[in-house]
């Protein structure tokens, strides 16, 4: 896709969005509620690398929550 003439061209490396942006898109996303318009502007404000860390920060503290309450349960 091409992007619109009146906006630079920025490379994902280069974005920058906050911490909390960032640890909201990751939460709606595993939680599977998303609008595509807020899509679209994290897919445009993002750095894919803070997303990819933060999912797989997000999927780490999930499942020693799981272990976490089966063990206390049983």
């Amino acid at each position: 896709m091409n992007a619109p003439l009146d906006q630079p061209v920025v490379k994902p490396h280069e974005r920058k969005g906050s911490l909390l942006r960032t640890v909201r898109a990751v939460a709606w996303s595993l939680i599977g509620l998303r609008k595509g318009s807020e899509y679209q502007q994290d897919v445009e404000k993002l750095n894919p690398l803070h997303i990819i860390v933060m999912g797989l920060v997000a999927v780490f503290l999930l499942v020693i929550g799981l272990i976490g309450l089966v063990n206390w349960i049983v």
